[in-house]
C-alpha cells in the first residue's frame, strides 16, 4: 500500500481537476469516499480518473444527507471539492460547518478563478483558465492561433497537481499546529505559477511575447518535432552544445551555418534545412540513429503507440486494468509501492460498508433509508 495509507479523503463527485487529484491521492494509498448524487450511475471502466475509491450516494437535498456528511467530516482528514464559490456553504456543507465538526480537517477547493476575484463566480474551462494567465498565448506557432495544450496546463497541471500539493502541505501543518484550514486552489493562479521560469526569461530579455519566436516554443531549429518520410515526427531538443554538434553529426549537417546556433535571425533558415534532412528518413531509421543518444532525441508516439514503446514496457509506465489500457501509479516510491485500488465504483457502491467505516450504526443507515437519504 502507498504512503498516504490510513488517510481518509471526502471527495464530491466532480469533473476533472477534482477526480484526477483524488485518483493521484488513492493511487498513493489514501482512502478516498466519493460523495455521490443519489441515482447517479458511475463505473464505467473507462473513467480512468475515478479509480481505486469507494461511492457514497446520497441526497444532498435531505437534511439527514447532510447531517450524514457533517458526520463523516468528523472522522475524515481531507475534503475536496470542485464546486463555484458559495454552493457548499448553501448546502450546510462549507467549511465553517465542517471544520466546527472537525478542527484539524483540510478544505481542499478546487476551481477555476478561484474562491474570490471578479470572475469568481463566471463559468469556465481550461482553456479560458489559462487564457487568462498568458499560457495559451504562448503556445502555438509564429504567425498562427494559438493551440489548446489538450487541458493538460489548466486542469491537471496547474489545477489537481496544485490541489494534491496543498491539501498534502496543509495536512502537514495541521499534525504540527492541530488546525486545518483551506486551500483555495485555482486554475488560473497554478498555471500562472507553472509560467514562473518563463517570465524571469521575460524580464531578462530572454523571450519575446510574440509564440514561436522563442527557444522553447518551437521558435528554434534545435527545439522543435519534425516530419518524416513516412509522415510520422520525430522531437528534438539539442540545446547543449555537445548535444547539438552530436546532432548535426547523426543527420548528416556539415553547413557551416549551422554554428550559428543561438542566433534568432538565422533559426528560420537552419529549420528548413534540418526539417529537410529529417524528411529524408523514417521514423524507424531516425530512432535507430539517434535515439538513447545524447542527441535529446524521441520519436513522437501516439496514444496508441506510446504504451508499447520499449521504455515504457520496461518501466510498465502503462498497465491494463478491465481490458483499458491507462497510465500506472505515478510517482514510484521505493517502499511504500502505490497501486491502483480498484475499478471506478458505481455510485452508492459502497455506501453502506463506507458509512459503518465512518462509525454508522446498522439503525443509522436503516434510518437514512427509510428518510430517503441514501
Amino acid at each position: 500500500m502507498g504512503p498516504l495509507k490510513g488517510l481518509k479523503v471526502i471527495e464530491f463527485a466532480g469533473i476533472g481537476p477534482g477526480p484526477f487529484a483524488c485518483m493521484l491521492l488513492s493511487d498513493m494509498g489514501a482512502d478516498v469516499v466519493r460523495i455521490d448524487r443519489k441515482g447517479a450511475r458511475g463505473g464505467s471502466k473507462f473513467d480512468i480518473t475515478s479509480r481505486g475509491r469507494r461511492s457514497v450516494a446520497l441526497d444532498l437535498k435531505n437534511p439527514k444527507a447532510i447531517a450524514a456528511v457533517l458526520k463523516m467530516a468528523a472522522g475524515a482528514d481531507a475534503i475536496i471539492e470542485g464546486f463555484r464559490p458559495g454552493v457548499m456553504e448553501r448546502l450546510g456543507l462549507g467549511p465553517d460547518a465542517m471544520l466546527a465538526r472537525n478542527p484539524k480537517l483540510v478544505y481542499g477547493r478546487m476551481t477555476g478563478w478561484g474562491q474570490t476575484g471578479p470572475l469568481a463566480q463566471a463559468a469556465g474551462h481550461d482553456i479560458n483558465y489559462i487564457a487568462l494567465t498568458g499560457a495559451l498565448h504562448a503556445i502555438g506557432r509564429k504567425g498562427e492561433k494559438p493551440v489548446p495544450p489538450l487541458n493538460l496546463v489548466g486542469d491537471f497541471g496547474g489545477g489537481a497537481l496544485y490541489l494534491v500539493v496543498g491539501v498534502l502541505a496543509a495536512l502537514i501543518e495541521a499534525r504540527q499546529s492541530g488546525k486545518g484550514q483551506v486551500v483555495d486552489c485555482a486554475m488560473t493562479d497554478g498555471a500562472a505559477s507553472l509560467l514562473a521560469m518563463f517570465f524571469g526569461f521575460k524580464a531578462a530579455g530572454m523571450w519575446e511575447d510574440q509564440r514561436g519566436s522563442n527557444m522553447l516554443d518551437g521558435g528554434a531549429h534545435f527545439y522543435d518535432t519534425y516530419e518524416t518520410k513516412d509522415g510520422k515526427y520525430v522531437a528534438i531538443g539539442s540545446i547543449e552544445p555537445q548535444f547539438y554538434a552530436l546532432l548535426l553529426e547523426k543527420s548528416g549537417l556539415s553547413d557551416p551555418g549551422f554554428s550559428a546556433q543561438m542566433d534568432r535571425a538565422q533559426w528560420p533558415a537552419l529549420k528548413e534545412k534540418l526539417a529537410a534532412a529529417i524528411k529524408t528518413k523514417t521514423r524507424d531509421e531516425w530512432d535507430a540513429i539517434m535515439e538513447g543518444s545524447d542527441v535529446c532525441y524521441a520519436p513522437v508516439l501516439s496514444l496508441s503507440e506510446a504504451p508499447h514503446h520499449r521504455h515504457n514496457e520496461a518501466r510498465q509506465t502503462y498497465v491494463t486494468r478491465d481490458g483499458i489500457v491507462q497510465p500506472a501509479p505515478a510517482p514510484r516510491f521505493s517502499r511504500t509501492a502505490s497501486t491502483i485500488q480498484g475499478p471506478a465504483p458505481m455510485a452508492g457502491e459502497h455506501t453502506e460498508s463506507a458509512l459503518a467505516d465512518f462509525g454508522f450504526s446498522a439503525a443509522d443507515v436503516a434510518e437514512l433509508k427509510s428518510e430517503g437519504a441514501i
